[in-house]
């Protein structure tokens, strides 16, 4: 069921939400209040689809947020609810925020956040430069942003550094939640010797790869190096070399190690629906992110 509001309240939206609930049932087992950032329409289907097939696993209350020219224009509210099956477990409420109106986002969201239940913010494009200061992020207790959508995807996540507060993550760091867990795996068998040095690999625009970079360079001693290139990880230790490589379109993935026989993992590039859902799992602060993005500064780029 979909529902548009021109020219609206958040009183007359509120109404209305009560209305729906009355004639088929109110949404019940939601775990939390999901903000959707976003600047345009242009990726508005997309986020709704994501945060819906993470609301199978995250019952949510969904509120998009699209603000347009703040400067221009006299202020005008425009809504859009989804209700039901178009809103997967939860509801979405679309808010596009006109005029001078964009400038108190915040403001027009409180009213639809559900009581006593968390709040997590998610900007799916450009995100502020610090998060936890932007109005809509000191509504939340987590914070997501995603550099690869950004117009310069290695200047997005290198500009984490210094906005970072806890609570801070980016769905490019769920993206490399499978290659850490199979390089972890992989050197927690003998030789058990340290990393010497490690070159990451790939394509220029993909920030997954600088932050895998950035979390190798918080955690070995020897140069970390990112390289343009085919899609794999090196880890060289004194008597032996790790490598994970895979195709850039491919699903599968190779695991070689010195003195071993290859081994073929599944590695599929993960969608933005498990990232989110993956990083609404934990609400508490993801230190090792923050380490990783702290380690981003030791990255030697060839």
């Amino acid at each position: 069921m979909i529902i548009d509001l021109p020219g609206t309240s958040t009183k007359a939206i509120n109404k209305k939400l009560n209305e729906l609930r009355e004639q088929v049932g109110a949404a019940t087992g939601r775990v939390l209040s999901l903000i959707i950032a976003l600047g345009s329409d242009a990726m508005l289907d997309e986020s709704i689809a994501a945060a819906t097939l993470a609301g199978q696993e995250h019952p949510s209350r969904v509120i998009v947020v699209v603000t347009g020219d703040t400067g221009t224009g006299e202020a005008r509210l425009d809504a859009q609810l989804r209700m039901f099956g178009d809103a997967g477990a939860g509801e979405v409420v679309v808010l596009r925020l006109c005029g001078p109106l964009a400038e108190h986002a915040d403001a027009v969201v409180v009213p639809f956040l559900l009581p006593d239940i968390p709040v997590v913010a998610w900007w799916p494009e450009v995100a502020p430069a610090a998060p936890s200061r932007d109005p809509l992020g000191a509504l939340a207790v987590r914070r997501i942003t995603d550099a690869t959508n950004a117009p310069d995807p290695l200047a997005a996540i290198q500009s984490r550094r210094s906005g970072y507060r806890a609570g801070d993550t980016d769905l490019s760091w769920s993206r490399i939640t499978y290659w850490r867990a199979l390089l972890a795996s992989a050197l927690d068998q003998p030789p058990y010797e340290p990393i010497r040095s490690a070159v990451v690999s790939g394509l220029a625009t993909e920030p997954a790869l600088d932050i895998l970079a950035g979390w190798l360079a918080s955690r070995i001693e020897g140069p970390v190096r990112r390289a343009v290139g085919e899609l794999k990880i090196e880890l060289v230790r004194d008597s032996q070399t790790v490598t994970l490589s895979r195709p850039q379109d491919g699903v599968t993935g190779t695991l070689s190690c010195t003195g071993k026989p290859d081994a073929l993992v599944p590695l599929p590039r993960r969608v933005t629906a498990d990232c989110l859902a993956e990083d609404l799992r934990r609400l508490d602060p993801d230190v090792v992110y923050g380490a990783a993005l702290s380690g981003l500064e030791k990255v030697e780029y060839l």
